[in-house]
């Protein structure tokens, strides 16, 4: 059973956000320092990378623990309310995460994904990670 009242539930997920997020805002403020130069939510790149150097073919994905699944197999016992709609909800995420990988891989694309407390912890060593991957490209 949900804790919260229909209206409260409304109201905390219409401010979950898809784009700007707190873990792609602190990553892409690095990758900017570093004098970096990106497209933020690449609509014309399949996937829409929340971050994608269209030249370099490198998408980079930012994904928060819960909507993109990580550890997944002992995380969805914690589920408590409404838990065949959310189990569904987020083993599609998960095989559409998949399905993006594949597709841009299998057309000459590097993909990067982050997991949100990845970038929190250390986004120093995720933007290394990216910076790297954009020079081994400009070669």
């Amino acid at each position: 059973m949900d804790n919260l009242t229909p209206e409260q539930r409304h109201k905390n997920m219409q401010a979950i956000r898809s784009k700007d997020t707190r873990i792609e805002l602190l990553l892409r403020q690095e990758l900017w320092k570093r004098g970096l130069r990106y497209r933020k939510n690449a609509k014309k790149v399949f996937g829409h990378p929340d971050i994608a150097f269209i030249g370099k073919k490198i998408a980079v994905f930012c994904d928060s623990e819960f909507w993109h699944g990580f550890d997944w197999e002992n995380k969805k016992s914690n589920i408590k309310s409404n838990k065949d709609f959310w189990i569904l909800k987020i083993e599609r995420n998960i095989a559409r995460d998949e399905e993006v990988n594949e597709f841009l891989k299998s057309h000459g694309w590097t993909v990067l994904r982050f997991w949100g407390k990845e970038i929190q912890n250390d986004v120093v060593r995720c933007a290394d990670v990216i910076e790297e991957e954009v020079k081994r490209n400009e070669l």
